[in-house]
Formats: structure tokens, sequence, C-alpha cells
């Protein structure tokens, strides 16, 4: 990884959580007094991610590339110790990863055909004193992702600890909150469901998802589904991939409410590489 291609990610970045925190004219470290800017916090998370590295050497690493801290706009002085860095991570609210994700999908020429998938991420980074000590029992997150099937950038997700739940409901919530930005949606049989379709119809999104076959008609509804749209759908697994063979397949988070946001992070960074690669 060379420094001009971490320096195209952290302008993108920096970009973006300024537009998403409404701090363009903020300093990025306080003078006399006061905090540290959250986008430039922000922009050091997502740094964070991108070279798959610790609290503390992340920042070690930041000391030694001025190029980048300067375009965050920090001196090597600035930097913030890796405890705040640390506990900065708990006031940075899902609602904004979620518009940091929908602002860094905005960088694709996003096609408003979309397919949704669920996979699941580790959680097997904590010591095993730590569960122990925490009754950790829950080995995995189930993370379900809308993608756009063309620019397979990630346009939205749920996370959950549990398995509670038909993930029928969970893709109607996903789509409503993307309602009036998608024309059709494609979902493998396991989100067959007669009220998701109505529901999709309602939000004027084409449903492109196969019915379980029970009586011959069955055969009849899939003859009628857009072939070539369905079988973008298999986009979401190419993603689930992508960013896992990149970003990992496990969480460095150890409560539930920090993973959540270190995943949407992680495919926030997932969608700016890829259009910094583009």
């Amino acid at each position: 990884m060379s420094i001009t291609q971490i320096s195209r990610f952290t302008e993108r970045c920096v970009s973006i959580a300024q537009r998403v925190t409404g701090e363009r004219d903020e300093s990025a470290a306080p003078k006399g007094g006061g905090g540290f800017a959250d986008y430039a916090l922000v922009s050091l998370h997502c740094l964070r991610i991108y070279l798959d590295t610790s609290y503390r050497m992340t920042i070690d690493l930041l000391k030694e590339m001025t190029q980048i801290t300067g375009e965050i706009g920090f001196d090597e002085a600035d930097l913030p110790a890796p405890s705040t860095l640390c506990k900065a991570f708990d006031r940075i609210e899902m609602s904004v990863c979620r518009v940091l994700l929908r602002q860094s999908a905005q960088l694709h020429d996003l096609s408003e055909h979309a397919a949704i998938d669920a996979t699941f991420y580790e959680r097997d980074r904590a010591s095993r004193h730590h569960c122990q000590r925490t009754n950790y029992r829950v080995q995995t997150l189930k993370v379900t992702k809308l993608v756009d099937t063309a620019t397979q950038a990630v346009l939205d997700l749920h996370c959950s600890t549990t398995l509670e739940g038909s993930d029928a409901d969970l893709c109607e919530q996903i789509a409503r909150r993307n309602a009036g930005d998608l024309r059709s949606l494609a979902a493998d049989k396991g989100y067959d469901k007669q009220q998701l379709r109505d529901r999709l119809r309602e939000l004027d999104i084409r449903p492109l998802i196969k019915y379980r076959i029970f009586v011959p008609y069955d055969h009849a509804h899939n003859a009628r589904i857009d072939e070539d749209r369905y079988a973008q759908r298999s986009m979401t697994e190419t993603v689930n991939s992508a960013v896992k063979r990149s970003l990992g397949y496990a969480v460095r988070a150890r409560s539930w409410y920090r993973e959540f946001r270190e995943i949407a992070l992680m495919c926030v960074v997932y969608n700016i590489k890829r259009a910094v690669k583009q």
C-alpha cells in the first residue's frame, strides 16, 4: 500500500466526514482548549480500519506520515492519544455511520438496482478471560447488506447479535430506509414472503425474489422474473467476500454497539477504496 493510495483515500474520507458533520471550516485539533473536531476523529477511525491496525499503531504510523496527517488537518504534535481516539469511538452515533455510508456510496454512479443478503463476522478477537468476565457468549455477528448491483457499492446495512426475526421483515425495514432510490431489489429464496413483495411494490420497488416451489403455478411466477436482474443478486456475495478479504472477517471491538459501528465504517472504507481505484 503506497503513500499515494493512502493519501487519495484520506482526501476522500476527510471530505465526506466534513460534509456529514458540517465542520468544513473547523480546525481538526483544539487550539486554546476544546476537543478534536468530529470529522477528524471519524477520519482517523476510517484510517485505522483501512490500515488494519490498533489505536496505538495507527497514531504511531501517522506520526511518520506527515503528508497524511496534514490532509486531515493535524500537525504531528496535535495527534490525539490512542486512549482519546478509543473513547471517541463511543461518541460516533450509528445514525452518523449510516449517513457516512450513504455519502460514500454516492461516490459511485448508482444504478437504482440493488440486491440484499446476509453474512457473518467473527467476534473472536476478544480474549477468553474477557469473554468469561463479561458473559460474552455470542461468537458471530449477522450483517445484512444492501448492495448496488452495478457498482458493488454498499448502500445500507443492518447488524444483529441474534438470529431472531424474519429475513423478509428485515429486508422490508432496509428497503423503507432507501425507498425512492431503488427501482428493483433482488434477493434469494430465503426472502420468499408475499407480504414483502407487496410492501416493496407499495414503495415502487420491483421485487426480484424467486418463489419456493410448493404448487405448480410457482413455476409461472418465477418465469416472469427478469433473469438478468435476478442473477445480479450474486453481487452481494462478491461484496461480502471482498470486504472480508481486504478488511478482515472479524471485528476488533468487544461490545456489540462498538462492533455495529465498526462494521458500518468497514463498509464506508470499502466504498471509498473502490471509488479511489476507479
